[in-house]
């Protein structure tokens, strides 16, 4: 007889990637907003204190966590859920976080600001996706569960 976790083992994991995905639906949304002021509020930044967010290796590091954070968590609601929706919004989206972060900075501001607002836009969009699938098909064990 094989041993199973307790019934209570899931919703209380579940409960923690829907968290995970909720800070990560923010994080991508925050990232976006921040990404399209840039530009305005660049002069303004000093006088707050608040110069390193315009720092590229602060953005660097955002963009790590929140590629890392959608990996993980996307890819956990794919294995739960089996749909991929919210891979396919985040992949563009990803993609064009990193290449805002890395070939775009050669260009104009406006190009940078511009993939990389999309990609967090795109990547936060695809977190709520997935909560959305995660509430209407609950997990259920069966012959094909992973775990």
């Amino acid at each position: 007889m094989p041993i199973t976790e307790p019934m209570e083992a899931q919703p209380t994991t579940s409960r923690r990637w829907q968290l995970a995905d909720r800070i990560g639906a923010v994080a991508s949304f925050l990232c976006a907003i921040h990404c399209a002021a840039l530009p305005f509020v660049l002069a303004l930044l000093p006088l707050a204190g608040l110069e390193f967010l315009a720092d590229h290796r602060f953005e660097r590091a955002f963009v790590v966590f929140a590629c890392t954070l959608a990996l993980l968590t996307l890819g956990n609601g794919y294995r739960r859920h089996r749909r991929p929706r919210p891979l396919l919004l985040a992949f563009p989206g990803l993609a064009l976080l990193l290449l805002g972060v890395t070939v775009a900075e050669q260009y104009p501001i406006a190009w940078h600001s511009a993939l990389v607002t999309c990609g967090g836009v795109l990547v936060s969009c695809a977190h709520f996706v997935n909560l959305r699938l995660d509430r209407r098909a609950p997990h259920v064990h069966g012959p094909s569960c992973a775990h």
